[in-house]
């Protein structure tokens, strides 16, 4: 014969747990949503700018629909364009299908234009085989800009390549006899040949060609999911392709290779084929 006490009590005991483990596991869902609801961004959110994220690693990252790379650790990152006008939506999704959104429209910059007049044709015409020369590079560069390394270098921020004065920045440009050039999408450091250039972050070297036509010697340094350093008018480098490099480790040596007028450093840095301001860039803090 069955108890009824005993009978009574162990149905309240199974209720009992069976309401800890849905209470626990809506509070294991809501720990999570919780974590993602502050959505962890460092960068400036302009033209030009590049942002650095922090999620749990698990979790699926979508910018517009687009799924963005998060590393083990959690880093992910994109940005945006000298121009960019649209508005962006970031969204982070847990394992459980719990999400965040946030909406993200970069501020719109103001760039120096310069306007020449009284250029020659020569200048404003190239040979055929300059052109060609410069195209053929263009390739070289375009293809190392298109790596997708596993590498999280760019989450752990940015120091100047080179300490000298700025002469040049990011965005301005030149029309010719009304014709408009291509922008300048980098930082110019005034300097003398052979100063050193150090890694502004820790990464591998994707390439080095000492005489590029216009550009050079030129060395471009992968930081991670799309994030590259190049380096323009070298002199001379102290690394080679393949190579792994350290934040601060001296790499190259300013010059006046290629179309320079005087010693310099360009340097420029890319997310794919988006071009950011590394002005921006220096900017970024790592996160926690």
């Amino acid at each position: 014969m069955v108890n009824p006490i005993n009978n009574t009590f162990t149905k309240t005991l199974s209720k009992t747990l069976i309401s800890l483990a849905l209470i626990t596991s809506f509070t294991a869902s809501s720990q999570v949503l919780a974590e993602q609801e502050q959505i962890a961004l460092t960068g400036e959110i302009k033209q030009g700018g590049l942002l650095v994220g922090k999620t749990l690693a698990q979790n699926t990252v979508t910018l517009n629909g687009k799924v963005i790379t998060v590393s083990k650790s959690g880093d992910y990152t994109f940005g945006f364009s000298r121009d960019d006008k649209q508005s962006y939506q970031l969204v982070i999704t847990s394992v459980n299908g719990d999400r965040v959104e946030k909406t993200l429209m970069p501020q719109k910059r103001s760039y120096n234009i310069q306007r020449i007049e009284g250029i020659k044709k020569s200048i404003m015409q190239p040979n055929p085989k300059s052109v060609a020369r410069a195209r053929q590079d263009s390739k070289q560069v375009k293809t190392a800009r298109k790596v997708a390394s596993s590498l999280n270098y760019f989450a752990q921020g940015f120091i100047p390549p080179i300490e000298g004065i700025i002469t040049g920045v990011y965005g301005s440009q030149r029309v010719y006899n009304g014709v408009p050039k291509n922008p300048h999408f980098g930082l110019d450091y005034a300097g003398n040949t052979g100063d050193p250039v150090q890694a502004p972050a820790s990464g591998t070297v994707l390439l080095w060609v000492p005489d590029m036509f216009y550009s050079g010697g030129t060395m471009i340094i992968d930081h991670g999911q799309g994030v590259s350093s190049t380096f323009l008018h070298l002199s001379n480098s102290y690394v080679k392709q393949g190579d792994t490099v350290e934040q601060g480790q001296v790499v190259a040596a300013v010059g006046k290779s290629g179309r320079a007028t005087g010693p310099h450093l360009d340097w420029r840095i890319n997310w794919f084929n988006v071009k950011i301001d590394p002005a921006l860039v220096l900017k970024i803090q790592p996160l926690l």
